[in-house]
């Protein structure tokens, strides 16, 4: 029998590699480990996207109430009041039935979507600073503005704007939309003088109680698609809709 050096014996045996074994266990732990990094890249990436949506959705929500804001609590200015007044300023014209007129709406609260639109009117001199539904001030001087804000069949919320009688295109201001629904603060008691609400019509009702002239503030409710509505990784079933109400001043009608 022949005998092998020591030297030789600890060569091989330094010299050997892993098993099979060993290099399928070293396989599956690297698995479990690429695994659980995907699985968290994945939730973050989620998350971010449901934070980012949620962000869009509140900037969108802001901006538009607050040009409706700005835009309806000019409802019925005019310049120079030792001169004018609101016959004379807003004539009848249009779906303003009658002279001082700066006001109207459309459609019942209850309407489907795309739901009411709301049209209101005021002049400008061009120099104080006084916008339009696009966020503008005057490009011609003196102007009459006429503001509608509407909501298309594709879920876009519009202005149509119309300055002295020319019709501007459409400005798409913000999407995502389901519905505008408004009522309108109504001082119907007009024998007393506290100029204050008593109570709440939507559109239809105004008009058929005749009290476009007595309306003090406009209350809009704003429906837009949640954007985390559907998407995964919601613990909770998320609304497909969310709302947001507030409630505006026509200019020098509310005490």
């Amino acid at each position: 029998m022949k005998i092998m050096p020591a030297s030789i014996n600890v060569r091989t045996i330094a010299q050997r590699g892993f098993t099979l074994i060993e290099l399928m266990i070293a396989l599956l732990i690297s698995l479990f480990l690429i695994g659980g990094l995907v699985t968290l890249v994945g939730a973050m990436k989620i998350t971010f996207s449901n934070q980012n949506g949620l962000s869009q959705l509140q900037e969108s929500e802001r901006m538009a109430m607050t040009l409706m804001t700005d835009v309806i609590e000019s409802t019925g200015y005019f310049p120079n009041p030792l001169i004018n007044t609101a016959a004379s300023s807003f004539p009848v014209s249009g779906t303003f039935t009658f002279a001082g007129q700066a006001l109207v709406g459309t459609g019942n609260y209850a309407d489907p979507a795309p739901g009411n639109t709301i049209t209101v009117r005021y002049l400008t001199t061009g120099a104080d600073n006084v916008i339009n539904c696009t966020g503008n001030t005057s490009s011609v001087g003196a102007a009459t503005f006429v503001n509608t804000f509407s909501i298309d069949a594709t879920g876009n919320l519009n202005c149509t704007l119309i300055v002295n009688g020319t019709v501007q295109a459409p400005i798409q201001l913000i999407s995502g939309l389901n519905s505008m629904q408004i009522y309108y603060g109504v001082q119907t008691n007009t024998g007393v003088s506290t100029n204050s609400i008593d109570t709440y019509m939507d559109a239809n009702t105004v008009a058929g109680s005749n009290n476009w002239s007595n309306v003090k503030s406009v209350q809009i409710s704003l429906t837009l698609i949640n954007p985390l509505y559907g998407q995964a990784g919601q613990t909770l079933a998320a609304q497909k809709f969310i709302t947001f109400t507030r409630v505006i001043d026509v200019m020098n009608k509310t005490s």
